[in-house]
């Protein structure tokens, strides 16, 4: 097979994965704009899905309890992890090294099993499954993820950094907030994105967890499985209108610095 023919084959390919990975997409978009019930078939434009949902208190709260979980577990998990990640590269080898294995099980054990030991435990506990469970349990779920993302970063710090701050007047806090934080803030935005993805799509650990009318989107849309309800595309347009949203933006705000930045040299 000659070049041309490699290269024929390879725009095929990607077209028919992008069409692949966005049709299912683009067919939510359209018929969240379908005046009728139907899934399949397209029978005039109406925005009737999107002011059934506003109206609709079930979707509304579930909405609300899960940004307000997603945005709790990414601040309480950056933290945490970003803390656990600096004490461990200050820490011995051997305690780092079992440590990070700890740290990996979380990620490595299936969802299913994760999910089913804590319920155990908060059962064992005694505490009520309701907005608390859930909370924590997305926030152990999302520390791991944390500390994987600024971790690398650590590692390729200078050691004598933190030294070289104190030598000069630096107390430790001014020290860790002043001068290493801001050398890792790549890895701690990479955790706090992965954070806050995690939570707000995790179903598995979320239904065995929660209780007491406390329902994210995933537990919701599953509850609508079983029956048409052309508000779910609705939602998950304007989902996907967020995400554009801020990818955009992630995407445009560096281009625009950099230009500001050879315009000023």
């Amino acid at each position: 097979m000659d070049k041309k023919n490699t290269s024929l084959f390879s725009k095929i390919l990607l077209g028919v994965t992008a069409i692949f990975f966005y049709a299912p997409i683009l067919y939510i978009i359209l018929f969240s704009f379908n005046s009728s019930r139907s899934l399949t078939r397209f029978e005039g434009f109406s925005f009737r899905w999107y002011e059934k949902m506003f109206s609709d208190s079930t979707m509304m709260e579930a909405i609300a309890y899960t940004v307000i979980i997603a945005v709790l577990a990414t601040i309480i998990s950056t933290i945490v992890g970003t803390l656990t990640a600096i004490g461990l590269s200050k820490s011995r080898k051997l305690v780092r090294g079992v440590v990070e294995q700890v740290n990996n099980l979380p990620i490595m054990n299936p969802e299913i099993v994760t999910a089913i030991g804590l319920l155990m435990f908060f059962s064992a506990l005694g505490v009520k499954k309701g907005f608390l469970t859930l909370l924590l349990a997305h926030v152990m779920f999302c520390i791991p993820y944390v500390i994987l993302s600024v971790t690398p970063k650590l590692r390729s710090l200078d050691p004598n950094l933190a030294d070289a701050a104190l030598d000069l007047g630096a107390t430790p806090m001014q020290a860790l907030w002043k001068v290493i934080v801001p050398q890792i803030m790549p890895g701690i935005i990479s955790g706090a994105l992965i954070a806050f993805t995690m939570s707000f799509d995790d179903f598995v650990i979320s239904y065995f967890v929660t209780g007491n009318g406390v329902n994210n989107i995933s537990i919701l849309v599953y509850t609508m499985s079983k029956r048409v309800n052309p508000s779910i595309n609705a939602l998950s347009t304007l989902v996907i209108l967020l995400i554009t949203v801020v990818l955009l933006i992630v995407n445009i705000i560096p281009i625009i610095k950099e230009k500001k930045g050879r315009k000023v040299t």
